[in-house]
């Protein structure tokens, strides 16, 4: 039953017809009369009867009236507490993020929360394709995805708050002849195999705009998500690909060197997805705070 005609019953009774409600509801005598009938079809009893030029309860409407109040107090009960625990800087907040972003940030963001109190933080890695990370925001209170620079963005369902660009360097063995230079360029990597994400995850889409300004198609010779395990490969000389320059261990000793990629915007922006309920939990907020702190120091810090 609808809270809003079990109240305008409420009011038919209170204040002694229709027209009355009517005035209270802030409703026209139509709109009244519609849902009185509405609840009467649900019920299956009749909830008025004729009082001369007007309408009054039956036993039945009486009744349901009762109840109604019953409804009204509880939920009145239901927002307070909805309200209580929308306002409450504490409780537990959950946080997903695709692997390489999981490692970036989630270790500081649990030492950054830890130190507030109060607020327990639960951390999944999803790494999900980009059209799947929206779906992730009925799961989890605040999504980190990623998305190609100047791509598509999420759509008006979900509250985005940017966090950072990451660029997206061309990885290849430390003894390539490509390593001995400080970058490459597009035509540098044609007819050269490539260890690629699979179709439909943001780091593909660089390789589509290498196809557009070198006009020959990537020769992608293994599709692996998990990018250490990209690191290993091209160390081990069987191939090329596009890693993220924050978290890639390119150090000394590693095997492999990262070159910035000229003439084509390589990167991925990194951004916290969530609902517009859930973004109004206190708690929720301080968690997002904590997040845009600790991703300003990285970009600070790679700059």
């Amino acid at each position: 039953m609808d809270p809003s005609a079990l109240a305008t019953l409420r009011a038919v009774r209170a204040h002694g017809g229709v027209t009355a409600a009517a005035a209270v509801r802030h409703l026209t005598p139509s709109a009244v009369s519609q849902q009185l009938a509405t609840l009467q079809r649900e019920v299956g009893v009749a909830l008025t009867e004729r009082a001369g030029r007007g309408v009054r309860l039956t036993p039945a409407g009486h009744a349901l009236a009762d109840a109604a109040l019953d409804v009204a107090v509880a939920l009145e009960r239901a927002r307070a507490a909805c309200d209580a625990f929308v306002a409450s800087p504490g409780g537990t907040v959950t946080v997903s993020a695709f692997s390489s972003g999981a490692e970036l940030l989630l270790p500081g963001l649990l030492g950054r929360v830890a130190a507030l109190g109060g607020v327990t933080v639960e951390c999944a890695d999803e790494d999900v394709a980009q059209d799947r990370f929206v779906a992730l925001t009925d799961r989890f209170d605040l999504v980190v995805a990623h998305r190609p620079d100047g791509g598509v963005g999420w759509g008006a369902d979900v509250v985005v708050e940017p966090l950072l660009r990451e660029p997206l360097d061309v990885a290849v063995p430390s003894d390539h002849p490509l390593a001995a230079g400080g970058s490459v360029a597009p035509g540098d990597l044609v007819d050269l195999p490539w260890i690629a994400v699979r179709e439909g995850f943001p780091v593909a889409r660089v390789l589509d705009e290498l196809t557009v300004r070198t006009g020959v198609e990537p020769r992608v010779v293994h599709r692996i998500n998990d990018f250490h395990v990209v690191e290993a490969l091209v160390a081990a000389g069987h191939g090329v690909s596009l890693l993220p320059r924050f978290t890639t261990r390119a150090g000394p000793g590693s095997g492999l060197r990262l070159l910035p990629l000229r003439d084509v915007r390589a990167g991925r922006l990194v951004e916290v997805l969530l609902r517009p309920d859930r973004a109004r939990r206190v708690a929720v907020q301080r968690v997002l705070t904590e997040l845009r702190a600790l991703a300003a120091g990285v970009a600070a810090s790679t700059s």
